[in-house]
């Protein structure tokens, strides 16, 4: 029998959660401080802070499944809000052209995501489960950042270059794709006094605390 979690699903839902409403608000550029960034950044760091839980606690064959679940949730939003755009709107509504002015860009920031979200993901999940074997679970806050600078450098990439490449000006994306990068990497280092203590938690709470000795890595595996 496979081994029953307490806070699995919890953190599963956030998960998803978070990562349906960055991609929401991403079609807002907003600057904060010295950085310039799409609006789902804000929020957008957590998904990667939740992945490395569900890695190191769990393993990187559940957190396969729970990163393939929001991959399908992210395209089941893309759809609706392409399939809500194109279908007629009432005659007493006005709000039409605010629809496509706010939402028209969500789906291919959505696409951009989906690309982004599936490489950054499992590399940064992949790294973080393979670090562990190797250091015998020693170094946490190593394993963390290691996993997660590779992780959202390839993320940001692929996400602005494909969000916003054509609609932003050369230096505006550029700034965008930077400072996109630059401010994750800065919330999971803040966080990191905090996923240290979520970690250690869990492990307790969940009894587990698994290595990846003999897992099977292809992220196309599903069983």
């Amino acid at each position: 029998m496979s081994k029953s979690y307490k806070y699995i699903d919890l953190i599963t839902a956030l998960f998803a959660v978070i990562l349906l409403v960055s991609n929401i608000v991403s079609s807002k550029i907003l600057v904060l401080g010295p950085f310039t960034f799409d609006g789902g950044t804000v929020l957008f760091p957590l998904s990667y802070i939740l992945g490395d839980v569900l890695t190191e606690v769990y393993g990187y064959k559940r957190a396969r499944r729970v990163i393939w679940m929001g991959f399908f949730l992210l395209l089941l939003a893309m759809l609706t809000i392409v399939l809500v755009g194109a279908l007629p709107a009432a005659a007493e509504w006005q709000g039409q052209a605010a629809y496509e002015t706010i939402l028209g860009l969500t789906p291919r920031i959505i696409m951009a995501s989906l690309m982004a979200y599936f490489a950054g993901e499992f590399i940064n999940s992949y790294i973080l489960a393979k670090l562990k074997v190797e250091t015998q679970g020693r170094m946490l806050w190593a394993r963390l950042l290691g996993s997660s600078v590779v992780g959202h450098f390839v993320d940001s990439a692929i996400f602005v270059t494909v969000a916003f490449a054509g609609v932003l000006e050369p230096g505006l994306l550029w700034a965008v794709m930077i400072s996109n990068y630059l401010f994750k990497l800065l919330v999971e280092i803040v966080v990191l006094p905090l996923t240290y203590r979520v970690v250690a938690r869990l492990k307790k709470a969940e009894g587990e605390d698994y290595y990846d000795y003999k897992t099977n890595f292809n992220p196309f595996r599903l069983k």
